[in-house]
């Protein structure tokens, strides 16, 4: 063990070296001008912590500090991770319930070392702003990193209240909190080009230009749609392969797990689609795609048809991050037919359907069921066409840039005393690309609630964060939403910095008359809500023609 943490900080030792010395390619910038540590610190949220961090009297440009910065951040996410394996390595010690906070942060911070090791490479390659394309990419990643390391510290919150393991863990956690936010906002600053920065209450981007209004496939890309028989898969669908998955072993497997089990690693999208088909059937499966099982796609034989299910809860041990039912973070993966469940119940609080940290992911035509805590959009950029989401409290969550379209949203019967909240989204920092678009989707009270007798507030949504962002686009809102339209979470937090807003709904529940007055809410024009179009929130056009899902860029 002692000689694999030596070649493992050997590793590290020569990456950071060449990292220092690389000559990225130059490039005319207005940031190449060079600028003290307390200049370009001023552009981010820490500035005097800012200041003690980069190099004392030095005078450095925009990009050599942003450089330093995402060094220092994997560095430090090396040294908080061996930390959290010097508490594993004595389980003996600890509570169940701060293992399990433990192993979560253990995943995250894996995740994060890959996803800056990425981010440095693009900063060491570039000294001027990036492609649209490629700073997204970026950004989207450090975006994450921040994302990943909050919800390490949400599981060790609720894992105790006290003892030695959140102790010892608080001070790094809260320094390197600190820290990839510094990063993101100087990479924002150098490298993100410009009319793609918003102000501090947008997610990242302004208009690009005129959004696509649709994007048509060459034929039909899924003959399961609706719950039809697999026929075939359109002409702009690349597939390498494809796999059965039936219960009684007419296919070439019998549980989902095995199947992707035996789907190739670290897949390029030029490759194609590994495709699993699953036949109607309940499979009492957990599922985790691991970020190794790239360019996957799973197909099933419809909404109720074919159903992923399982019961964990908060209230039966598990962090909220590993409760989910089907966990994904392999990018490119693509859904459609499917229902995740979890069957856990109202009475169980916290209890995850579908976990999705996958970048550059796709559902089409699949069912979300739970109560508390549906669906985890946790991170990076996802999309949701005409899918079905039920629950009750805070049902759809998590800081993904997410764009739910033609989509279904059912508030259900909640438990004495509860109250409904559809969003709760997570943005922590305002240079986060992040947060959820919900456009020309429907908002009813499931058949539950319907026919429940007295009056159950239901609300869009609460800031779980304090830049919490959320919009409402061109959807029908029934007369089940408040009159109010939003929660707040606790007292006055967060309610000037978050970011919610209504255009162009429609429905007996969409009147904005009676909303909330806080200062982060507004009623927005055409070209707002345009920023929070597939096109331009989460550049649709670039990655989602190769799923086959169909969808529209820009406003209806």
């Amino acid at each position: 063990m002692a000689s694999k943490l030596f070649l493992i900080l050997t590793k590290l030792f020569v990456f950071l070296l060449l990292s220092a010395i690389a000559k990225p390619s130059l490039g005319e910038s207005p940031s190449k001008r060079p600028v003290t540590p307390g200049t370009v610190c001023n552009f981010t949220l820490y500035p005097s912590w800012c200041k003690t961090v980069l190099p004392y009297r030095t005078t450095n440009n925009v990009y050599d500090y942003g450089r330093f910065l995402v060094r220092q951040s994997l560095s430090q996410s090396y040294s908080f991770l061996n930390l959290v394996n010097k508490y594993l390595k004595r389980p003996s010690t600890l509570s169940k319930a701060t293992k399990a906070a433990l192993e979560d942060c253990q995943f995250l911070t894996g995740l994060n070392i890959e996803y800056l090791v990425s981010s440095l490479e693009t900063v060491n390659r570039s000294n001027q702003t990036l492609p649209a394309m490629k700073a997204d990419d970026t950004h989207s990643m450090l975006s994450a990193t921040l994302t990943n390391h909050q919800t390490c510290w949400d599981g060790l919150q609720a894992a105790a209240s006290s003892g030695t393991v959140k102790n010892d863990l608080s001070i790094p956690l809260l320094n390197d909190t600190k820290l990839f936010s510094v990063s993101l906002a100087i990479y924002t600053k150098g490298w993100v080009p410009e009319e793609e920065v918003g102000i501090t209450t947008q997610p990242g981007r302004k208009l690009l230009g005129l959004a696509k209004k649709h994007s048509r496939l060459t034929k039909a890309a899924y003959g399961a749609v609706k719950g039809r028989k697999l026929v075939e898969i359109g002409n702009n669908v690349l597939v390498r392969d494809m796999v059965t998955v039936s219960q009684d072993g007419s296919g070439n497997f019998t549980t989902i797990n095995d199947a992707i089990a035996a789907a190739p690693n670290n897949s390029a999208a030029s490759e194609g689609y590994f495709v699993i088909y699953a036949k109607a059937g309940v499979y009492e499966e957990y599922v985790s795609i691991a970020k190794k099982k790239k360019y996957l796609m799973m197909i099933g034989d419809g909404i109720s048809q074919t159903i992923i299910t399982g019961n964990r809860s908060v209230e039966d041990g598990w962090t909220t991050f590993n409760s989910a039912t089907f966990a994904v973070t392999a990018p490119g993966f693509v859904a459609v037919n499917i229902t995740f469940r979890n069957t856990a119940g109202a009475i169980k609080h916290q209890a995850v359907a579908l976990r999705n940290g996958a970048d550059l992911s796709a559902f089409y035509s699949c069912s979300f069921e739970g109560y508390q805590d549906t669906l985890y959009t946790h991170s990076l950029r996802q999309f949701y066409r005409e899918c079905d989401i039920y629950g009750t409290v805070d049902f759809i969550f998590g800081n993904a840039a997410v764009v739910f379209q033609n989509c279904n949203i059912y508030p259900r019967l909640p438990m004495t005393n509860q109250f409904n909240a559809i969003t709760a989204q997570g943005r922590s920092d305002p240079n986060q690309n992040t947060g959820i678009s919900i456009h020309n989707c429907t908002i009813r009270a499931s058949d539950d609630l319907a026919s429940s007798e007295g009056s159950i507030q239901t609300f869009l949504g609460r800031p779980w964060k304090q830049y919490s962002w959320t919009v409402y686009l061109q959807s029908y809102i029934d007369s089940l939403v408040d009159t109010s339209g939003w929660k707040e979470w606790n007292g006055d937090f967060a309610l000037s910095t978050l970011y919610y807003a209504e255009y162009d709904n429609k429905g007996p529940g969409s009147n904005t008359t009676n909303r909330v007055t806080w200062s982060g809410f507004q009623v927005i024009n055409d070209t707002d809500a345009a920023n929070a179009t597939v096109s331009n929130f989460i550049l649709g056009d670039n990655w989602l023609p190769s799923t086959g899902v169909p969808y529209f860029g820009g406003l209806i």
